[in-house]
């Protein structure tokens, strides 16, 4: 059933901002909680690539009406550059997806990925504490699901990325905030850890590549996606048939949802 909203010039105006867009949970999430707690908002989805984000950005600046946004694929790492003020945790991290426009224009951004991430799985009743991990990826997604993790208590990472520099300058900050946490640059597959994660885009557009070695997977490992559409992604798939539990990604956004609300003043 579609919602209908009854839009006034009052109400206050909020985004996602993706490329590609169709993707997206976010605004049926967000909607929804406003409505119920009757304030007056919406958040709409806007399809915007990588070379017009720095215009996008400036355009939303002057719109006197508008709370805030959310920055997902790939503009996560890109908008801390764009951002007028960045929470120290984020800049280490190197993104932020969320961000606040107060009333002189400046953008205020922060990164929930990671908390959003974490609660999901203690959610479903599984603890990364203790666990050996394997995180593919080593973007926006990825390094908050990895400083994360370290808090979280895990006992050692080892980051999967086409390109080893961004892996090893993700490995490098987290050596600074968890110094005794072993990190692994030179994977080879997933094999021997309990929990592997997909932190990537793969998966995402119909003929992607996988985005690890899915012939290491072994019964008991949990494998967790980020990517919510399609719910069962290839790896998913993969993963379910060689006996791993399987975490999807919607439940790392409906544990951001108060999170954003909250960071976006779209809260009563």
């Amino acid at each position: 059933m579609t919602e209908s909203y009854d839009i006034t010039g009052r109400t206050r105006l909020f985004g996602i901002v993706a490329d590609p867009v169709h993707q997206v949970k976010t605004p049926q999430a967000i909607n929804a909680r406003m409505a119920a707690q009757g304030f007056d908002g919406v958040l709409v989805p806007f399809h915007v690539a990588a070379d017009g984000l720095a215009d996008f950005v400036a355009g939303l600046r002057r719109l006197q009406n508008f709370g805030g946004f959310i920055a997902t694929v790939p503009h996560k790492s890109s908008m801390v550059a764009l951002c007028d003020e960045v929470d120290a945790d984020s800049r280490l991290i190197g993104a932020v997806n969320c961000i606040r426009r107060d009333p002189d224009g400046r953008l205020i951004g922060t990164m929930l990925d990671g908390r959003g991430f974490v609660q999901g799985l203690l959610s479903a009743s599984i603890d990364p504490a203790g666990t050996r991990v394997y995180l593919a990826g080593a973007g926006g997604a990825a390094a908050a699901i990895a400083f994360a993790l370290a808090e979280a208590g895990i006992a050692s990472l080892t980051i999967a990325n086409r390109t080893r520099a961004r892996a090893a300058a993700l490995a490098e900050r987290l050596s600074r905030g968890y110094p005794d946490l072993a990190v692994a640059v030179e994977p080879t597959s997933p094999a021997g850890h309990g929990l592997v994660v997909n932190a990537t885009s793969l998966g995402l557009r119909s003929g992607d590549p996988l985005p690890l070695d899915v012939d290491k997977l072994t019964a008991g490992q949990v494998v967790a996606e980020v990517i919510m559409e399609p719910e069962t992604t290839p790896l998913l798939s993969a993963a379910r048939a060689a006996g791993c539990r399987i975490h999807p990604g919607y439940p790392m956004l409906a544990e951001q949802v108060t999170l954003m609300m909250a960071h976006m003043g779209a809260m009563r």
